[in-house]
This record gives structure tokens, C-alpha cells and sequence, in this order.
């Protein structure tokens, strides 16, 4: 089996030395033991992922030198395999309509808290989900979903990990973030009844990443530390869904003077700007450690 990496960013903003280091590591990794390299298009936000940033991200990512192989992937044109992913989910009785809203969540979260009682967070610090019976009657959830409210469609975690009935790891060939390293437990019951889609959008990251990998025949996940203990979701839904589980290497992040890791939200600068202010592709790779 020829040994097949991608690299997957999503365009709602200019790539950044972040993005960089992960392009060029899935590149130079890829073209060692003469594989291949995918780019996969991460395009569910069909609204703040517009055409012309699409194009600004190609752009970039050909003058830092990251040339994938064919063909590329938009998730946008893809919607059908979430949807049959969703359903096969479904089927099974794993997959609920939660119509909790970030306010109401907050509110059951804030009462806790002032309680005295921590309320349990992923591993990204969000809170879990409550469940809609923490505040809501059965008939209230009827009616508002028959009112046509907004919903998720999240994963029961519980009923998941029993039907999984198994524990479950991953090979991991760089380093978490705590070091971990080798055959890695997954933990997915870390991260609640997590979100696989919503009313107004037919996936989410967790579900189209596990659908798009093995679509596109991934045998190597190199991304960085920042979705490392995302992983363990992956795996869950990657047995629950019967999909091969390819090998996984996380890898640092570029971060700012401040310490925190680059960002596309919070402003950091592009590679669009570095190459108008006069950097070469060999200064990119010098500046990521590459």
C-alpha cells in the first residue's frame, strides 16, 4: 500500500506559518518513503469559506512549494457521505437532536459552578453538554423542535462506548503533548456527547475528518498537537462507522511572542503578507525549523 498523507486546511482565513509547518512536514514526509500527498479543502462553512479565499489559500500553498498530488477533495462536494454516515449513526440509535443553547448551557454551567461543583470541560476547556433534561421536559424539546428551533445532532457518548464494547488506541509515531508516544489509549468519553452536525449544517469537523480519510485512502495523519486529544473521538467513530484507522503523528506548533499558537481568527500574519514583505520560500522554511 503506498503510504498516502494530506494536508487539510480550511479556507476562512490566510494560512499562516502554522499551516506552513504542517503543508511542508506532510510534504517532505510524504516524498521520503515515496508517497503521496493529498490536499483536502475543509469547506463545511460554505459561508465564511468563500471562492476567493479558496483561491488566496492555492496560491500560497504553491509558492511555499506544497504541490499535492491529484485529485484534491472540497468537502463542500461531499455533503452525501456525512449524510450516510449520519444515518448509518442513526440507525444504530447513537445519534440525538440536542436543542440546548449556548445561553442555556451557560446558565446550567454558571449554577454549578457557583455551587461549588466543577462542571466537567473537554479537553479544549468548553463544557460538556448537559443534556436537554438538565433544564427541559421531554414535551419541551418536542415542541421545540416541531417549532422548527435550532438543534445539533450529537453523539451519545455513552451508548457509543458500549457499543463499542471494546477499549480502543491509536499508533502514535511523534509526541502528544505530554509526550505520549507508542499504541495511545483513546478517551473519547473526555469530550461528552460531542457535535456531528447541525440542523443548518450536514457534518462537523469530528465526523467529515473520519469520513474524508478514509475516503481518501489516508494511511498518515500528521497535524498538530492542538488535535491530539481529538483523536480519541476519531478512533470511536472510526470503529463505530467500520473505517480504517491510519497512523497518527502530532507535531508542534508555531506560536507568537505571547505564546500562543498562530491563529487566522485572532489576526496573525499571513504568508500572503511575509511574501509581500519580501520573504522567500526558503525563509519560511528556516523561520518553521524545516
Amino acid at each position: 500500500m503506498t503510504a498516502t498523507f494530506r494536508f487539510a486546511p480550511s479556507p476562512n482565513g490566510p494560512l499562516h506559518l502554522g499551516h506552513a509547518l504542517s503543508a511542508l512536514l506532510n510534504l517532505d514526509m510524504a516524498r521520503s518513503v515515496n508517497g503521496r500527498v493529498l490536499l483536502r479543502i475543509e469547506d463545511i462553512d460554505t459561508v465564511r469559506c468563500t471562492p476567493d479565499l479558496v483561491s488566496a489559500m492555492l496560491d500560497d500553498l504553491h509558492w511555499i512549494g506544497f504541490d499535492a498530488d491529484p485529485p484534491h477533495r472540497r468537502q463542500s462536494e461531499h455533503f452525501a457521505d456525512y449524510a450516510d454516515a449520519l444515518q448509518r449513526l442513526g440507525a444504530m440509535g447513537l445519534i440525538y437532536k440536542a436543542v440546548l443553547t449556548r445561553a442555556e448551557i451557560r446558565h446550567v454551567v454558571a449554577q454549578r459552578d457557583a455551587a461549588g461543583l466543577s462542571w466537567p470541560r473537554d479537553p479544549d476547556g468548553a463544557p460538556l453538554y448537559p443534556g436537554d433534561a438538565a433544564l427541559l421536559s421531554e414535551a419541551e424539546v418536542t415542541t421545540r423542535l416541531a417549532q422548527g428551533e435550532p438543534y445539533a445532532l450529537r453523539l451519545d457518548m455513552t451508548r457509543a462506548l458500549q457499543m463499542a464494547g471494546t477499549p480502543l488506541d491509536w499508533l502514535e509515531t511523534g509526541t502528544g503533548p505530554a509526550g505520549e508516544s507508542g499504541q495511545v489509549t483513546a478517551d473519547p468519553s473526555a469530550w461528552g456527547d460531542v457535535i456531528l452536525a447541525r440542523k443548518d449544517t450536514p457534518t462537523s469537523y469530528h465526523l467529515s475528518v473520519v469520513v474524508d480519510d478514509a475516503r481518501q485512502g489516508i494511511t498518515h495523519v500528521v497535524r498538530g498537537h492542538d488535535l491530539f486529544h481529538a483523536t480519541s473521538v476519531h478512533r470511536l467513530l472510526q470503529h463505530l462507522l467500520d473505517l480504517p484507522a491510519p497512523v497518527y503523528q502530532h507535531h508542534r506548533l508555531i506560536t507568537g511572542p505571547d505564546g500562543r499558537k498562530l491563529s487566522k481568527s485572532a489576526g496573525d500574519t499571513g504568508l500572503r503578507d511575509l511574501r509581500e514583505a519580501g520573504w522567500t520560500p526558503a525563509d519560511i522554511r528556516a523561520r518553521i525549523g524545516l
